[in-house]
């Protein structure tokens, strides 16, 4: 079977994506999930208001740690084959230095998504980037879901089977615990004025 017929009939390769990533506009934000090229929304003025609250509580609680926000590329999915762009990325202060556009995602504690209003919302951040997080052993991932008004905290990955074991969801205005290696409770009130 030669090269060409192979590609017809399995995904990109990583480093074809990275290419094409590269060459982007800055308009322009991709992702790599599953073997297939994914366009990130830009975000809306309320989404961007949610990830800054979030590195607010993160820096009163946990000043020792960063909330990375949207753009910093991760490696992630089994054996690493995939490219995110998350929200936010909780890391020690640092942590990024001396990396490129991608970095491994060991060291991570917590990735954050908050959902847009479109139409690939229910298969990207509610199913495709829980698995690839999962993949990659992320220990904790963070969905603010403004569609169905709920915070769901997902926990314990297991690498192997792509999933995390432990979903929390509680709906906007309960207090949610980020479990430990973050270790932060969140009173998520604030986040009924964000949807809409």
């Amino acid at each position: 079977m030669t090269v060409m017929a192979e590609r017809t009939t399995s995904h990109m390769l990583v480093e074809e994506f990275e290419e094409i990533a590269s060459a982007a506009p800055e308009t322009v934000t991709l992702e790599f999930l599953d073997g297939r090229i994914e366009e990130k929304r830009v975000p809306d003025g309320d989404h961007d208001e949610i990830i800054r609250w979030l590195q607010e509580r993160c820096m009163q609680h946990r000043p020792d740690l960063w909330l990375y926000p949207a753009g910093r590329g991760l490696k992630v999915e089994t054996y690493r084959q995939g490219r995110a762009r998350p929200d936010g990325v909780l890391a020690s202060k640092g942590h990024f230095a001396g990396d490129g556009e991608w970095s491994d995602p060991d060291g991570v504690l917590m990735v954050v998504e908050v959902t847009s209003y479109d139409g690939d919302t229910d298969r990207r951040d509610r199913q495709d980037k829980p698995a690839a997080y999962a993949a990659a052993g992320i220990p904790v991932y963070l969905l603010v879901d403004r569609e169905a008004g709920v915070v769901a905290v997902h926990t314990t990955p297991d690498a192997a089977r792509g999933c995390y074991l432990d979903i929390h969801r509680a709906p906007f205005g309960e207090e949610v615990t980020l479990a430990d290696p973050v270790g932060i409770t969140l009173d998520t009130e604030i986040l009924k004025n964000y949807v809409g």
